[in-house]
């Protein structure tokens, strides 16, 4: 999707250097996965303590592989 922007060029350029991207298309993409990857995050980790989440991975992994055996 073809868009035009008024982008600050000091902020272009400084993440055209952090992403070492040629294409500002590019560098402006990765930027936008990461934002809403990190969102995605705090938005996971604001969940922590309230939901009745058990840490058990390791238990239920140990109880699978029992299964299989058997």
């Amino acid at each position: 999707m073809r868009t035009t922007l008024n982008l600050d060029d000091s902020l272009i350029n400084k993440l055209l250097e952090i992403t070492r991207e040629k294409s500002k298309t590019k560098a402006i993409t990765i930027a936008i996965r990461d934002y809403l990857k990190n969102n995605k995050i705090k938005k996971i980790l604001s969940y922590q303590g309230n939901l009745g989440i058990e840490n058990n991975w390791q238990k239920l992994e140990q109880e699978e592989l029992d299964e299989y055996e058997t």
